[in-house]
């Protein structure tokens, strides 16, 4: 007598297809808003078409994965080649540009600037160590403070691309009145004139890509005044950070040793 066969198991875990599924669209909405909250454009970019992709392809995970790693993955998820997302330009060979040839450079940025130049938010020169662009602290930062205010990043996406363009140092110079500061942050204004030189490095490094050997940072507080301190307007003219781009001859002068004493 022939048993009765028995019932088929019903696989009751189906649902966890359906799960998986869910977790991974929310893995891949808090990664786009993470990417969102970022800075770097490009990496948005490269973030909108990896998802692109890797939903043709079926290779979601894989694609999301390696953008937040800084990987390029390929559309067929094999792709593991380590990349840097906001890479510098790469550097010409050329010399250091002359007095001569920052003359020119001044020309070029004074008709870049012309509105702002006569709005007295920046003045431009040039000196024996070379180009000297002042960023005055009333276009730039607030008062007693090394935050840099947003609406000067325009007058910076004018000057970076110059600059960037020679090979030249740039010396970041802060400077400050003769009026003591002494708050929980800034007990000087050595501190205060140094402070506001780093953070005009930090952004010219971080969404300018200037190399950061290119670069060097120095506070004079008061020391080293452009004008009067004895009037509102002379302090506001000190007041200031200094972009100094170094001649060639400059550089030359500063790299001869001093002559022996007798």
């Amino acid at each position: 007598m022939r048993k009765p066969k028995a019932a088929p198991h019903q696989n009751h875990e189906r649902w966890l297809v359906s799960y998986a599924d869910f977790i991974t669209l929310l893995f891949a909405f808090f990664v786009v808003m993470f990417a969102t909250a970022q800075k770097d454009k490009n990496k948005q970019k490269e973030l909108a078409e990896a998802v692109r992709e890797a939903f043709k392809h079926g290779q979601l995970t894989a694609a999301i994965t390696g953008i937040i790693k800084q990987k390029k993955v390929t559309p067929d998820g094999k792709g593991d080649t380590r990349q840097n997302p906001t890479s510098p330009p790469p550097q010409s060979k050329l010399p250091p540009a002359t007095h001569a040839d920052l003359v020119k450079t001044a020309e070029k940025l004074q008709k870049a600037l012309e509105p702002e130049l006569k709005s007295g938010k920046l003045s431009i020169e040039i000196t024996g160590r070379g180009l000297v662009i002042s960023l005055r602290e009333a276009a730039f930062f607030a008062s007693g403070d090394d935050a840099l205010n947003p609406s000067s990043f325009s007058m910076l996406e004018k000057i970076a691309p110059v600059i960037q363009a020679i090979t030249n140092p740039v010396r970041l110079e802060g400077h400050t009145d003769s009026v003591p500061i002494h708050t929980s942050r800034f007990h000087s204004n050595w501190e205060l004139s140094t402070a506001r030189s780093i953070a005009m490095l930090e952004l010219l490094r971080e969404k300018y890509l200037f190399p950061t050997e290119r670069m060097s940072v120095t506070g004079f507080a008061e020391n080293a005044p452009a004008d009067t301190n004895e009037t509102v307007e002379g302090r506001a003219h000190n007041r200031r950070v200094d972009m100094v781009v170094v001649s060639a001859e400059a550089l030359s002068a500063e790299s001869t040793p001093a002559p022996a004493k007798q």
